[in-house]
């Protein structure tokens, strides 16, 4: 963007260090005790956000790259979420092993999204569209896998005993974890359900004041957005309904009945 949009120099560097010093206080001095992984994750998303900024140069000129890019954003959501879902670090045993699987409802989501959008015309196939709408959708595809992921883990761990009452009543395991754990997924839609209701009367989502911010007028900004929101809310459907077919067939965790 340009200078009139945002003056990268001297101010933003102070605003944004002052910016994170308040997140880190607020989560240090709250009680919540998330001082040091609030000013990291900071530091990281500028260290990152310049690095990609640098290659993206380069990378939304080439479709083959662009594409290559979608494939490196699609390995670090799968494990992101794996993390999340399973509890474990790559350095676990049988984590890495797992990670195919936990890619499918990342995939699963994203992908039939992305193809509809890009071969309907819908969004031109080059590069300068093809990262941000791919970006847009595998985020929220992780979002939707690890918080539905983890929510089930959660619901089978606390809910043992019912699931176990489940199995002896004469249920399969797939039923009997559904049964018992399937209907708090559900919650992991919660966000982009409420985004997606409340969109121009509480918030101006990023893809609508990005628009509008690059010259556009405000109904090429609104038709933006409301590509991005629907097609948000296929593809977190799509996740969590895999997401929580591979739960209940104990091809994630560990301590699911087969």
């Amino acid at each position: 963007m340009g200078s009139s949009v945002v003056d990268v120099g001297p101010r933003l560097a102070v605003v944004l260090v002052v910016l994170t010093a308040l997140a880190a206080a607020g989560g240090r001095l709250s009680g919540l005790r998330q001082g040091r992984p609030i000013a990291i994750a900071a530091v990281r998303a500028t260290a990152q956000l310049a690095a990609v900024s640098a290659v993206l140069l380069v990378v939304v000129r080439s479709l083959l790259l662009s594409a290559l890019f979608v494939l490196l954003m699609v390995g670090v959501a799968t494990v992101t979420a794996a993390g999340r879902v399973t509890g474990r670090t790559l350095r676990s045993p049988g984590a890495a092993a797992r990670l195919p699987t936990l890619a499918l409802p990342i995939v699963g989501g994203a992908a039939p999204v992305v193809a509809l959008v890009l071969l309907s015309g819908a969004v031109p196939l080059r590069g300068v569209a093809v990262i941000p709408i791919a970006g847009i959708l595998v985020g929220g595809a992780m979002t939707a896998t690890s918080l539905a992921g983890r929510r089930l883990r959660d619901e089978i761990r606390d809910r043992r005993g019912e699931l176990e009452a489940a199995l002896a009543l004469g249920f399969l395991p797939r039923d009997a974890v559904l049964l018992v754990a399937g209907p708090v997924a559900a919650t992991a839609l919660v966000p982009v359900l409420d985004q997606t209701r409340t969109v121009g009367l509480v918030t101006l989502p990023g893809a609508f004041v990005g628009v509008l911010l690059g010259g556009g007028s405000p109904v090429q900004a609104g038709a933006a957005q409301l590509l991005v929101l629907i097609g948000l809310l296929a593809t977190q459907v799509l996740a969590v309904w895999a997401i929580t077919e591979l739960v209940a067939r104990g091809a994630v965790l560990d301590d699911v009945p087969r």
